[in-house]
């Protein structure tokens, strides 16, 4: 599987893992650019959800996309059984999945407030079929 060496090329990765959360109707999905602020990583992706099977959903498909489409296998987790913060590690990329309820308590964005934002645009919404 390739692995993105340089942090010009891990980019790709943050934003793939956006779309996967926005896919699955993950709210308030922030990127963060922390490659000047730290080492552990290049991007934290950050999102909301309403309850703890959405966000097992999200890091289920999360784990499987990154790895078959991306070509990043998953490092680590942590919280998959309590679902009201998962943190996902892929390297270059670390995604963090948390309940509405939580997400203020941890405060990841005032953590790395220096971290620029990184612009993203969602997937385009599929559109219904028209029925005849």
């Amino acid at each position: 599987m390739p692995i993105a060496t340089t942090s010009a090329a891990t980019r790709p990765f943050a934003v793939a893992a956006a779309k996967i959360c926005d896919s699955k109707k993950a709210s308030d999905i922030v990127v963060l650019d922390v490659r000047k602020l730290t080492t552990i990583s290049d991007w934290f992706v950050v999102c909301s959800v309403t309850n703890e099977r959405q966000s097992r959903a999200i890091a289920d498909q999360l784990r499987v996309s990154m790895r078959d489409e991306e070509g990043l296998r998953e490092l680590g987790v942590e919280g998959i059984q309590d679902g009201r913060w998962i943190l996902q590690d892929f390297g270059a990329v670390v995604v963090h999945v948390f309940h509405e309820s939580q997400r203020g308590f941890y405060d990841i964005e005032g953590l790395w407030a220096d971290a620029p934002r990184l612009k993203w645009a969602p997937a385009p919404a599929k559109k219904k079929a028209k029925k005849a």
